[in-house]
């Protein structure tokens, strides 16, 4: 029996996005009786979202299909300062510009996700009001309200000293600005939850606090666990790479093979996070042992990439994968990138087009992965580092590149 009457946090609770919330039983009395306005951060560092913000996106999610309303706050404001939370060292500073296709990127993201229709979720952008702060009587009126004293025991502020890294004055700053983005939130939308990761707990706090003490007001706050896999490794990366949300970024059957490679102990975990699938189903495919386990994978591979990239390219990643590992029908939707029909004509040497097609990073790369048998064309072993490879690869117009057993691509002349 949950211990919550609300929808919202019976349904949070159960699938495990919980970790800390400054006054459940408050929040959950508030879900129950009206409509809770909730609001997640995402700062414009990237021109998408990806896997590592998933569980946030997720909770936004939730709280739309519960009835409540979700605002996607973009930080085009904060982003010009850096989050210093969990970071080693100081963000890169970015161009207006850059921050401009960024938060058009990140909009793309949520979309899949959010509903921004009339009367749905909202997207905000803090620099609204932030770019038109003015320091002076912005220190004066809200500066006497943080303490260095409390921020310094924050995780965002203490490791990085703790490690004897920089901390700047502007980033030092970033904490102070994202609990005013709450109370500009609480003021413009009467928005009440701040929701995030656990690292953002000091910076939610703080936001709360500030709501209280200036305009008296109950705010509340509440984050997830830290998710990493089962061998330890923090979620959402792949190979070293983010696992990116937009297509443009990563073809949705590389989007596919990340979740169907989920390890066995993480499957009924990642089914609870990422998919939106009833618990008792969930329950059923978290039972299933030895190969049966690989089903699992495939349904979470399936329903994790409908919601992101929607029915149809789901099952076109799933038919592809069944066409490279089942030797099924589908190949041709396995990603395709083009290379130039005239070199192709002439002769390209195969660690090149192993580059040009994302299986490498580098020349050298490509030859490691030649010299360690990785490599494969038309399902063909690459024997030869300094093979060349021309029109007579084609198979139907493409020629199909292998790095290893999961990651595949059709090269196509343009």
């Amino acid at each position: 029996m949950s211990r919550f009457r609300s929808e919202l946090l019976r349904e949070l609770d159960a699938r495990g996005f919980i970790h800390q919330c400054t006054d459940a039983e408050a929040l959950d009395a508030q879900a129950a009786d009206g409509r809770v306005v909730g609001y997640v951060g995402f700062d414009c560092t990237a021109d998408s979202l990806h896997v590592g913000n998933l569980v946030s996106i997720m909770l936004l999610r939730w709280l739309q299909r519960t009835g409540g309303l979700p605002i996607a706050l973009v930080g085009g404001g904060t982003t010009k300062v850096g989050d210093p939370s969990g970071k080693d060292e100081s963000r890169q500073l970015l161009s207006d510009e850059r921050i401009e296709a960024n938060k058009a990127g990140i909009r793309r993201s949520l979309a899949r996700f959010l509903d921004f229709g009339a009367g749905g979720a909202d997207l905000v952008d803090n620099a609204e009001w932030l770019d038109r702060l003015l320091y002076i009587p912005f220190l004066r009126d809200f500066g006497t309200h943080f303490t260095i004293n409390r921020m310094l025991t924050f995780d965002s502020v203490r490791l990085r000293l703790e490690r004897e890294q920089p901390l700047t004055l502007l980033e030092f700053n970033y904490m102070v600005m994202q609990a005013y983005d709450f109370l500009e939130l609480s003021r413009r939308h009467a928005c009440r939850l701040q929701m995030g990761g656990s690292d953002q707990w000091g910076n939610i706090v703080n936001g709360v606090e500030l709501g209280r003490r200036i305009d008296g007001v109950q705010l509340f706050g509440l984050t997830t666990p830290l998710i990493t896999t089962a061998s330890g490794e923090k979620m959402g990366k792949s190979a070293g790479n983010a696992v990116w949300l937009n297509g443009d970024k990563l073809p949705a059957f590389d989007y596919w093979q990340f979740w169907r490679n989920t390890e066995d102990a993480d499957v009924g975990r990642f089914l609870r996070l990422y998919t939106e699938l009833p618990l008792d189903e969930i329950a059923r495919l978290e039972r299933l042992q030895g190969a049966e386990i690989n089903d699992a994978k495939k349904v979470l591979a399936f329903e994790a990439t409908r919601l992101c990239h929607g029915t149809e390219a789901a099952e076109a990643a799933a038919s592809a994968a069944r066409a490279v590992f089942e030797g099924g029908e589908g190949v041709e939707n396995l990603p395709v990138v083009s290379c130039d029909a005239a070199r192709l004509s002439a002769g390209m040497p195969v660690i090149e087009l192993l580059q040009a097609a994302g299986l490498a990073a580098s020349n050298g790369e490509a030859r490691r992965l030649v010299r360690g048998g990785g490599a494969r064309l038309n399902d063909a072993r690459v024997e030869d580092e300094t093979m060349l490879v021309d029109a007579a690869s084609l198979r139907d117009g493409a020629i199909k590149l292998s790095a290893g057993k999961k990651r595949h691509v059709l090269v196509r002349p343009a």
